[in-house]
This record gives structure tokens, sequence and C-alpha cells, in this order.
């Protein structure tokens, strides 16, 4: 534990270790929604989008990395076993029942937006209380602002692309 860390934040620092614990959960459970997803969706642009929801799998575990150490240097437990995931988690894990690209995609919008939520919770509850937190907290809302981005952006050229179809089809 590092007694500085606990020391200097001017806050409920067991309070902030559920909070991180939570966003913990959630970044593992978006890390395999994001996994699972690229490797079961079907549909158009598949092959462009794939490599892309991997890459953002691999930032999730990164951000739960970053929550883990914090979490540590906090003098708490991250959450241990992966039953307390869903337990803890106020984003939920959307099953894949749906393999098309839109509906994959759609999953992973509502669980960027719930991410979205979560940072901006701790970002506030920390700002000018715990710069340490904060700053990883502003880090990662920005990681999963750009995700967002990139998934609106693939469903906007998806319906362009069923809009070309159907003009072609005219």
């Amino acid at each position: 534990m590092g007694k500085k860390s606990v020391k200097i934040a001017n806050l409920d620092v067991d309070k902030l270790i559920e909070m991180l614990n939570a966003a913990l959960s959630e970044e593992w459970l978006a890390y395999y929604q994001y996994w699972i997803g690229a490797r079961v969706m079907e549909g158009p642009m598949r092959s462009e989008v794939e490599p892309e929801l991997l890459v953002h799998a691999d930032e999730e575990l990164g951000h739960a990395v970053l929550l883990v150490d914090r979490i540590i240097q906090l003098g708490g437990t991250p959450v241990l076993t992966p039953e307390d995931w869903t337990k803890l988690a106020g984003c939920k894990y959307a099953t894949p029942d749906d393999y098309y690209i839109e509906a994959i995609l759609d999953q992973n919008l509502d669980g960027e937006r719930c991410a979205i939520e979560r940072y901006q919770q701790i970002a506030a509850y920390t700002e000018g209380k715990d710069y340490s937190t904060y700053q990883m907290a502003v880090g990662i809302l920005n990681d999963e602002l750009e995700h967002e981005e990139d998934i609106e952006s693939w469903l906007t050229d998806i319906e362009r692309l069923k809009e070309d179809i159907r003009k072609f089809r005219m």
C-alpha cells in the first residue's frame, strides 16, 4: 500500500476503491464483449471492423491494468473473481445473441456510453482531491470517447452502404 497515496487523497478512499473495482469489473466485461463479438461477428465491413474491435479489447485490458495498479496503491484489493464482475459492474455485459455486425456494434456502443458515464463520475469525484486517480480517469475517459466515435462512424458507414445498395437495386 502506498501510504502517501492514501494520505494525499482528500476523499473517502474506501468509496473510491469501490468505484474503481466497479470500473475494473466493467473493463473485464468490456474486454470480453469486444473480443468475442469480433470473433463471431458477421456481415458487411466485418474484415475492416474486426481488427479494430480487437484493438478496443486490448485497450480495455490496458484500462484494467491501470485500475488494478491504482486500487493496490490506495491500499485496496482488486476484485478477485469473475463471478463478482457482474455483481459490481454498473455497465452490464450484453451476450452477442445476434451476430450481425450492427447488433454487435450497438451492444459495444451501449457499453462505451456506460463507461463514459463511469469515468466522468470517477473524474468528478477525484478532481482536485486525488490527482493520480483523476488523471487516470480522464485518460481512460478519452479512450472511451474515441471508442464511441469509432463505433458511431462504423454504424454510419454501414447505413450508407445499405443506402447505396438500395439505390443500386432501384
